[in-house]
């Protein structure tokens, strides 16, 4: 059923300037009304179910793993995840769109584009990249192990060092690996930990209806 009355939106803690920018393109929109600002990532499931905004844009790089936006996306269904992150590889993107995310974008990324992805996330959208789109609908969710496994990947720790952390075989850790692999379409843990190329950006949802694509303009230096 369609919401009346503008958008609430909260935004989580990021740096000053990304702030300011944040809470002024907010202000300036009258479909939108700001609920809540500058929440520190500790208080942000307290900020979700005291105002229980439709979208809510937060810092990634905040954020311990991926499995927490998982978690926020559980516990708080009715809020819809915009995530701001430096500089997101295509894995991260999959992975936090997999766990329930409505976007993943560069803090980089124009300020219209991110304005778009609040509306379309607030009408239960979900922005991706034109490639991770049709592989990451098929992959499946990553089970907790996996995602805990995939964090110490990130952090580019041996197969022994994993299996230490978190009290598993190092044979496990190899299952592990390759199941993430398969679900985040790579083949190996060099591509996992590559960069990816920023391609065009492109608006799905489930009820049929046409696509929508946000192009990222070029990074103003």
């Amino acid at each position: 059923m369609q919401q009346s009355g503008p958008i609430t939106v909260a935004v989580g803690q990021f740096e000053d300037l990304i702030a300011r920018g944040l809470r002024g393109l907010i202000e300036d929109d009258p479909r939108l009304e700001l609920v809540d600002a500058d929440v520190p990532h500790g208080r942000l499931a307290v900020l979700l179910q005291a105002h229980r905004p439709r979208v809510a844009i937060l810092n990634f790089g905040a954020m311990r793993s991926p499995a927490e936006v998982r978690d926020l996306a559980a516990q708080h269904p009715g809020t819809s995840l915009v995530l701001l992150a430096n500089k997101p590889s295509g894995v991260e993107c999959a992975q936090v769109l997999a766990f329930g995310a409505s976007a993943c974008l560069a803090k980089a990324t124009q300020a219209r584009d991110i304005l778009n992805a609040v509306h379309l996330a607030a009408r239960g959208m979900q922005l991706s990249s034109r490639e991770r789109a049709s592989a990451n609908r098929a992959s499946g969710l990553l089970t907790g192990r996996e995602s805990d496994v995939l964090a110490q990947l990130q952090q580019r720790r041996s197969n022994a060092e994993i299996a230490a952390e978190l009290h598993i075989t190092v044979e496990t850790v190899r299952t592990h690996a390759r199941n993430i692999y398969r679900k985040l379409g790579v083949t190996s843990r060099r591509e996992l930990l590559a960069p990816a190329p920023q391609p065009p950006l492109v608006a799905t949802d489930t009820a049929p209806r046409s696509r929508l694509r946000v192009v990222p303009l070029p990074r103003v230096s």
